[in-house]
């Protein structure tokens, strides 16, 4: 299965996406860990990306695409991936759903992991992290809103969102996502 995971910072999409790895046998792409592995073997993606990251800016867009490209070619691909922290816009998303196209094998669902503001704030600010700040953490959330409505919208759109509740155990948050991946899978074979 291909799947695009999407939920705010805090919201426990690293713990899931980690499970989800597991329970499908199947490729994590994260752009970010992408780009701190170009940057640490000091590729020439790296070396460009590593100039925005230090800045604080976003790897824009062709950068971006250009890495998922090569990263989809890889054989390990072949029969599904996990996407974490992309796409980050409406363009990349339509850039990503041409690439699948391309190798025939379309997105299958659009994971939202739903969990309310001030739920992620709590937990944000529990973590005692640098960037987890309560100024920080509300930039970083105003942010996500900004860029991630439009996507939301896309994959309903298309017909491939489904949002899952992120409240709750990391056993009872995973039970919601697995049911929505097999829920799926029956819709795909026609059971």
């Amino acid at each position: 299965m291909r799947i695009v995971f999407i939920g705010p910072p805090g919201a426990g999409k690293g713990t899931q996406s980690a499970r989800l790895v597991n329970y499908l046998k199947i490729p994590h792409l994260s752009t970010g860990d992408m780009f701190r592995e170009a940057r640490a073997q000091q590729s020439p993606m790296g070396r460009i990306a590593e100039q925005y990251m230090s800045e604080g800016k976003l790897v824009p867009d062709k950068i971006v695409l250009d890495m998922v490209n090569e990263r989809l070619k890889r054989p390990d691909c072949a029969h599904g991936i996990l996407f974490d922290g992309f796409p980050r816009n409406v363009f990349q998303a339509e850039a990503l759903d041409q690439a699948l196209a391309q190798l025939g094998a379309p997105l299958d669902l659009a994971l939202e992991l739903q969990v309310d503001d001030k739920e992620l704030l709590r937990r944000l600010g529990g973590r005692g992290r640098t960037d987890d700040r309560p100024g920080v953490v509300s930039a970083r959330l105003n942010s996500y809103w900004q860029q991630t409505r439009p996507l939301l919208e896309y994959y309903r759109g298309r017909g491939v969102l489904e949002s899952i509740d992120g409240l709750g155990s990391m056993d009872e948050v995973f039970a919601r996502i697995s049911a929505a991946i097999e829920k799926r899978r029956t819709e795909r074979s026609g059971v």
